[in-house]
This record gives structure tokens, sequence and C-alpha cells, in this order.
């Protein structure tokens, strides 16, 4: 059994598997930044994610995906550039499709957004949810499957449905606080690598137990 780490710069990372792909060494536009190890899963075509996943940016918001983030097929990111003007009798965007109506683009370029959105460490998004305009995502959060994600999901919340609910937390308040502190996903790879049961399947005990300088 090999004792090297993997490669956070490896496209595919599971041999024999191309729908999987690392998001950090795929993406190439300069607003969106993505953490070490988090993934996409897609047998159509993963390495699209950039124009398949990512919808209507346009920026200058950015989309931020923290480290160790596993994201289920057909996630998707609305950004705000999916945004109409509703304060009139119309919300068409007449504007984009050019000619004469180019002359109006000002009625769109100053619609309001709600800033980057903000996708935290060690998120699981599952299958076919839906991430809306300027949320943000807390540390440790899991998004059910097909849940449209309206607003902030705090950290260790399970958030399900359209609009998602919040369903529970994770761990109680001061383990959150506590786990926060530890911040696993910030260790030295190495130092994770020897502790990486304990991670997956320990307590909050044993979490700091093992943190760096212990």
């Amino acid at each position: 059994m090999s004792s090297v780490p993997p490669d956070p710069s490896t496209l595919h990372p599971m041999a024999g598997q191309p729908r999987v792909v690392l998001l950090k060494p795929l993406v190439t536009s300069p607003l969106i930044d993505v953490g070490d190890y988090s993934y996409y899963d897609d047998p159509d075509d993963a390495t699209a994610f950039e124009t398949r996943n990512v919808l209507y940016h346009y920026g200058p918001e950015r989309l931020v995906i923290g480290k160790f983030c596993a994201l289920g097929t057909g996630v998707r990111f609305i950004m705000n550039g999916a945004n109409h003007r509703m304060d009139g009798p119309s919300t068409f965007p007449f504007p984009i499709m050019g000619g004469s109506w180019a002359e109006h683009f000002d009625l769109i370029t100053g619609l309001a957004g709600r800033g980057d959105t903000v996708v935290g460490n060690d998120v699981w998004i599952g299958y076919g949810a839906m991430v809306m305009p300027g949320v943000r995502i807390g540390h440790g959060a899991i998004i059910a499957s097909g849940a449209v994600v309206v607003d902030d999901v705090p950290d260790y919340g399970i958030v399900g449905g359209n609009p998602a609910r919040l369903i529970r937390t994770r761990y109680s308040e001061p383990d959150i606080a506590r786990l926060l502190a530890l911040a696993w996903w910030d260790w030295p790879t190495e130092h994770l690598t020897r502790h990486l049961r304990t991670v997956m399947s320990g307590t909050v005990d044993d979490l700091e137990a093992a943190a760096p300088g212990r």
C-alpha cells in the first residue's frame, strides 16, 4: 500500500473513473476558486463543470469552494448574472438581444447582486442540488439531493427541500466551535494522512487529541 498522499493536482484521482474530477486543476476562470481535493462526479462529462454547472457567471461575483468538498452529479451554482429586473411591467432582458435594444444596456448592468457564493470546507452537496446566488454554506455542511439553497447554511448544518430548510445540525454548538477551532482541513497533508481514520470516524475528543502540536 502506498504511503504517499494523493496528488491534489491530479485531474482524475480515481483510476479508470473519468467521471470523477478534482476541481482545482480543472477550473480556469479567475472568478472560481477551489481548494485542494474538492471533487465533482458526473458520468456524462465531469470536465465541463465550468460551463454546465456554474451558470450565468458573467462577474464580478466569485464562486469560492473550500477544500475537501464532495459535489454530486448535477449540482448547479446559479450566479448573479441570472438576475432580471422586477420593478417594471416586464422582466425580459431586451438589451441582450442586440440591435438598437442594446442602447438600453444600463437597464440590466446595474442590477443589485448578492455578492460572492461561498462554500466552506468539507461540504457535501448531493445529487441535483441547486445553490442560488450569494449563498454562503458553512464548513462541514450537508446539502440534501435536490435541495434548492436560497439562504445561508450554518456550519455543520444539514439542509434539504425547496426552498432548503435546516433539518438539524451534525453536532452541538460547543462541539461545532471545537471543530472550527481544529480546522482539520488546514492540517499539513502528512499529519492528516497519519490521522485519517480519526478524521473520518473519530469523535471530537479524538480529533483534538490528534491535532498538530498535541
